[in-house]
């Protein structure tokens, strides 16, 4: 039955009258949610053709049945395969070609895993999907609800035969020791933290505890070090982390503690090769807030503190992101002017950085390959051109695109134009804005896509999306505001956007709004604000204080209740958020966030046009966060704007599992977008 009016929730006594929505399974609120998702559809059923036709727009650009680059190791090649109409790609591998190239021979292969048969149709997230080093066995996990609880299953290549592991509350980590019979997994707690490393050896029953994490804070989860010789156990917080290691040949032996924590200490470690010589690499910000470098000649014991090396030193002015190993070099991920730079330090000879065509781009190290080896693979991708898997050759710098990402159709990358510009914040700071328009619609404001984030210190450096192609063809163009809060100007930035200084964030996105507006780009009535997760709260937050600044809104799975949501210890993740928010237990840090809470602060004045985006199985942000938020929407706004609510009852966090599922949901925000902005 379709849904003429909008619901409007009813009101309880207290102090919170939108509480009775947290009641999950209740009749009640699945009704009020179904009848909101009722309303929607009614709303934009006058879109359905468009919807259709972006849908398929957007899947014509798409090179549906396509073939991963394979990635070499041991004996095989290990490759995925997407096929026209399957939502999931199918994962394969196949023998190595002596001569050392890259094809594959489809007489040969192997089909590993077909998540498509798994899914059954619902819901699906593949998490671990770990080969053991004797390429005997495969370890994977599966979330079949979306609330990012797994199930462990172990599956014997040579026969076919799955196991299911009988553990339960699974984070989804699985991780080989050398035996290939040892897995180390993590199990999480009554908050959904995982706080426990349990070891399993095949053909036994149950496992043992080999570590639990008590602070509430921390969480933790255990890798294999690049020179696959070492396990790794790290359980870190926000702003403070630990890290214990094991020899991989030894399982059965002790984890050893590499620095005791202490607040403020963030470091991470990995194990290789220096000049010829097994070493411990370490990333520690003990000097700097930028991190530095240090290395620590492998022993037999864990490569405690006070043995550690300099290598690279602490610079104010270059984020040291992460680094990279090889027998013969060290990748350094920098963070530098707001962009990423790779610079690579080949054994024996001068260090260098990876050169590049854009302005404002995306590239990182994607794939080290096998520990002993010539090359790794870059990711290197901008607003205006597709991905691209480079293969770089460490000792000479040489890079070879091995695969480019197609895009099907009449598409030119020199058709659009990506930029860097900069705004203004209130405080004088400068606030990079990355931006990308078709480039005969320059010349005349234009409707336009501003998209943010702003916490825990991610860098949202551009991308490159096929779906949005069919904003950039219609005149909208596409800006990231790359506000305080993020990591893309360093740990400085990230700092300047967290707890007592989070209304930067805000303060940032708006003055990236009013520079866009003021120099002609866009205008107020044409300028769409988005944001999800955490960048929900900042788009909640900006419309509290300046909805006029923009014609619509969309917030996907936002984090608006924010206030109740961390007075809350036992929800999922709150004790660990403290370090990014603040303990509002403590009445300053309380009336700071009850200052900018966006479920707190709607107030009467007309909201732009808003499209809310919920999964009903969400761990993370549960979905009352933004029932609730509507729900106070809907009673004080004073427009007559369209607020809309979905709620994907059968997702999680991230939406909807499947490819083609996510281009619908994506077709459904630009038919809102081209509704409300009047452009069909």
């Amino acid at each position: 039955m379709s849904q003429l009016t909008p619901p409007l929730a009813r009101k309880a006594a207290g102090n919170d009258p939108y509480a009775w929505l947290q009641a999950r399974d209740s009749e009640e609120v699945l009704a009020h949610l179904r009848a909101e998702n009722s309303y929607l559809n009614t709303q934009l059923a006058s879109e359905a053709g468009l919807r259709e036709a972006l849908f398929e727009e957007i899947r014509g650009r798409i090179l549906e049945t396509d073939l991963s680059l394979p990635s070499p190791w041991g004996p095989w090649l290990y490759y995925s395969r997407t096929t026209a109409g399957d939502e999931y790609a199918r994962h394969y591998r196949a023998p190595r070609p002596a001569n050392g190239s890259l094809e594959v021979d489809p007489a040969t292969e192997e089909l590993l895993l077909d998540p498509n048969v798994l899914a059954e149709g619902g819901f699906l997230s593949l998490g671990a999907f770990s080969i053991s080093p004797d390429h005997q066995r495969l370890a994977y996990s599966l979330d079949t609800q979306g609330d990012e609880t797994y199930r462990l299953f172990v599956k014997i290549l040579a026969t076919g035969e799955v196991q299911a592991l009988p553990f339960d509350e699974c984070s989804g980590s699985m991780t080989w020791a050398n035996d290939s019979a040892t897995l180390f997994f993590a199990v999480h707690d009554d908050t959904h933290r995982p706080h426990q490393l349990y070891r399993h050896r095949l053909g036994t029953a149950g496992a043992t505890l080999v570590f639990e994490e008590s602070d509430g804070r921390f969480f933790l989860h255990c890798y294999r070090a690049s020179s696959e010789r070492q396990l790794v156990l790290h359980t870190n917080s926000k702003t403070t982390s630990e890290a214990w290691v094991l020899d991989a040949d030894q399982p059965e032996g002790a984890f050893g503690c590499v620095a005791p924590r202490r607040e403020g200490h963030d470091y991470d470690i990995d194990h290789g090769q220096l000049d010829g010589t097994w070493t411990w690499f370490v990333r520690s910000n003990r000097d700097g807030l930028n991190f530095a470098l240090y290395h620590c000649p492998a022993a037999s014991e864990a490569p405690h503190e006070d043995r550690w090396q300099t290598l690279v030193a602490h610079d104010p002015q270059v984020m040291l992101d992460g680094f990279s190993l090889n027998h013969r070099a060290y990748v350094l991920s920098l963070r530098e002017a707001g962009l990423p730079v790779v610079q690579v330090h080949p054994s024996g000879a001068e260090h260098y950085r990876v050169s590049l065509p854009d302005a404002a781009y995306s590239l990182y190290v994607q794939d080290t390959l096998e520990f002993v080896g010539d090359h790794m693979r870059l990711r290197y991708e901008a607003l205006n051109r597709p991905a691209q898997v480079r293969q770089l050759a460490l000792a000479s710098g040489e890079q070879v695109v091995l695969k480019k990402t197609p895009v099907l159709g009449s598409f030119d990358p020199d058709h659009y134009l990506s930029e860097r510009v900069w705004a203004t914040a209130p405080d004088g700071t400068q606030v990079p804005v990355s931006l990308v328009r078709r480039r005969d619609h320059i010349g005349q404001p234009m409707p336009l896509y501003l998209y943010g984030y702003g916490a825990y210190g991610e860098s949202l450096d551009p991308w490159f999306s096929h779906a949005r192609l069919s904003l950039l063809d219609r005149g909208v163009g596409f800006a990231i505001a790359h506000v305080r809060g993020g990591g893309e100007l360093g740990e400085q930035w990230y700092q300047a956007g967290k707890q007592a200084n989070k209304h930067n964030s805000f303060s940032d996105f708006i003055a990236c709004a009013e520079h866009l507006i003021s120099t002609g780009v866009t205008r107020a009535d044409s300028l769409v604000a988005s944001g999800g997760s955490a960048g929900g709260l900042l788009i909640g937050a900006v419309l509290n204080l300046r909805p006029e600044l923009f014609a619509a809104a969309i917030a996907e799975v936002p984090f608006v209740d924010t206030l109740n949501t961390m007075l809350d210890p036992d929800l999922p993740l709150t004790v660990t958020e403290y370090d990014e928010w603040g303990n509002p237990q403590e009445p300053e840090v309380y009336e700071r966030i009850k200052a900018y809470a966006p479920y707190e602060n709607v107030r009467a004045q007309a909201y732009p046009h808003l499209l809310v985006v919920a999964g009903y199985n969400d761990s993370r942000v549960a979905y009352w966060e933004a029932a609730k938020w509507v729900a106070r929407l809907r009673e004080r706004s004073t427009s007559s704007n369209l607020l809309l609510l979905k709620t994907e009852l059968d997702a999680g966090h991230g939406g909807m599992s499947g490819r083609y599922q996510g281009l619908r949901d994506v077709a459904l925000e630009y038919g809102f977008v081209f509704k409300v902005l009047k452009l069909v």
